[in-house]
C-alpha cells in the first residue's frame, strides 16, 4: 500500500512538473531575437535574422511556407488580353534585404522597407489581342524581378487569447513598390506552332518591360503581399507578444 501511495505520488509530481514546464515552454524560434527597444538598428537586425526561418514556414504553429509561395491560378486580364497562370511558385522571399523599420508601437504603426529578387514559375494559357497581333497560346511560363523594392505600411492592433494572453496583430495594411532594376519574361509558345513570331513578340515584351509591368506586374504583387500578410498574421498570433519585444504592450 505505501508503495502504491509513493507511486501515485511520485506520478502526481511528475505531471505538476510538466504541466509547469510545458504550459509556460517558449513558442518563439531560436531565429527570433527580441529587441529590448524599438531602435531602427535592432529592429532591421532582428528581422533580417527571422526572415529565412520564417519563410520556409512553421508547420507545427500552423504557418505556411512564403518560400516557395505557391497558388493553383492566377488570372491577368489586360485590356483584350487575358493570362491565366497555373500551379505557379513564387521564390526569393528568404533573401529579402531590409532597408528600414520603423516600429510606433503606441500609434499602432509600424512601416517596412526591403528589397528581393523573385522569380516566379508556372504555366500559363494567354488568350487575346496584344498590339497588332492576336496571341492564343500556352506552355511554361517564368517571370523574374530583380532588385523589387517595397514599403509596407501596417496599422497594428494588440489581442488577448482565452487566457489573458497578449499577441500582436495586423489590422490593415497598403503598400507601394518600384520594380527595380529589371523585370524578364519568358513565355514558352506564345503563338502556337510559331515559335518565330513567339520569340520576336517575347523580345518587345522585354525590351519594353516597364510599359508592360505597369499593369501586368501588380496582380502578381497584391497576391504574395496579401499571401505574406496573413502569413504573418498567423506567425503573430501563434507567439505570445513577450517573446518577439521586449517592449511593454503601449497603454
Amino acid at each position: 500500500m505505501n508503495i502504491q501511495v509513493a507511486n501515485k505520488s511520485s506520478f502526481l509530481i511528475f505531471f505538476v512538473i510538466f504541466i509547469c514546464h510545458y504550459g509556460n515552454a517558449k513558442l518563439a524560434p531560436d531565429y527570433i531575437h527580441p529587441c529590448s527597444d524599438t531602435s531602427r538598428e535592432c529592429l532591421i537586425k532582428a528581422t533580417q535574422d527571422a526572415i529565412p526561418g520564417v519563410v520556409k514556414g512553421i508547420p507545427e504553429l500552423g504557418v505556411p511556407s512564403m518560400d516557395p509561395m505557391t497558388f493553383d491560378k492566377l488570372t491577368i486580364s489586360l485590356n483584350n488580353l487575358t493570362f491565366n497562370f497555373y500551379n505557379g511558385k513564387m521564390t526569393g522571399f528568404k533573401k529579402c534585404v531590409v532597408d528600414n523599420i520603423v516600429s510606433l508601437l503606441d500609434k499602432r504603426k509600424f512601416l517596412m522597407a526591403f528589397h528581393c529578387n523573385l522569380t516566379l514559375k508556372s504555366t500559363y494559357d494567354a488568350k487575346g489581342q496584344f498590339l497588332l497581333f492576336a496571341i492564343d497560346g500556352g506552355g511554361d511560363a517564368m517571370v523574374k524581378l530583380t532588385n523589387l523594392k517595397m514599403n509596407l505600411d501596417i496599422n497594428t492592433k494588440y489581442i488577448k487569447d482565452k487566457n489573458n494572453i497578449d499577441y500582436f496583430s495586423i489590422k490593415n495594411y497598403k503598400y507601394t513598390f518600384d520594380y527595380g532594376d529589371h523585370v524578364f519574361f519568358d513565355f514558352k509558345n506564345l503563338f502556337k506552332g510559331n515559335k518565330q513570331l513567339s520569340d520576336a513578340v517575347l523580345q518587345v515584351l522585354n525590351q519594353n518591360w516597364r510599359t508592360v509591368v505597369q499593369d501586368f506586374g501588380k496582380p502578381f504583387l497584391d497576391f504574395a503581399v496579401g499571401y505574406s500578410v496573413n502569413t504573418m498574421k498567423k506567425f503573430f498570433h501563434s507567439i505570445p507578444y513577450n517573446e518577439l519585444i521586449y517592449v511593454p504592450i503601449p497603454l
